[in-house]
């Protein structure tokens, strides 16, 4: 379906970059549809970007992209701030509020498997309602109040329980 909406190729895109992030950008490409098979492709033209999106819904669930620029492609996640990332190798932490990003210079500095469960992890977010990500976001949220000694929902410290 939304091939045929389609305005220009994924290759056309690419053309205009040099060869090394292109062949980035392919390798970016062929994990994104290994990790996700039923994604859908399109170039969107105005963010100069190839977006993939879940077949969920009538005109999809966009998750990820790939972005070609002249020195370096990314691969971003457009709900990254909600994913696991056990390896901390997402970035764009305190530069946006949502959108997380994978930044490569050459095909040889993309890891296979973690990229590929990135991906995973992308697209698994993203078909999540928005109060299951709102949900994610608070219980991660206690984690780290947990962790710091406080509620970072209330900004005060957790009290003991007088009980204990």
């Amino acid at each position: 379906m939304i091939g045929a909406m389609e305005q220009i190729p994924p290759e056309a895109l690419l053309e205009g970059y040099p060869p090394r992030m292109q062949e980035t950008a392919y390798a970016l490409r062929s994990i994104v549809r290994e990790a996700v098979p039923d994604v859908w492709e399109r170039v969107r033209v105005g963010w100069h970007l190839i977006g993939y999106d879940l077949p969920l819904r009538r005109y999809g669930v966009y998750f990820a992209y790939v972005a070609p620029e002249p020195v370096h492609v990314h691969l971003g996640f457009e709900w990254g701030v909600f994913m696991s990332d056990p390896q901390g190798l997402l970035q764009g932490e305190g530069i946006t509020r949502q959108v997380r990003w994978l930044t490569f210079t050459a095909p040889e500095q993309i890891s296979r498997e973690p990229v590929i469960a990135l991906v995973r992890e992308g697209a698994r977010v993203a078909a999540l309602t928005r109060g299951e990500r709102l949900a994610r976001a608070l219980d991660r949220e206690d984690g780290i109040a947990a962790t710091e000694g406080g509620d970072a929902r209330r900004g005060r410290p957790i009290l003991p329980d007088p009980a204990r």
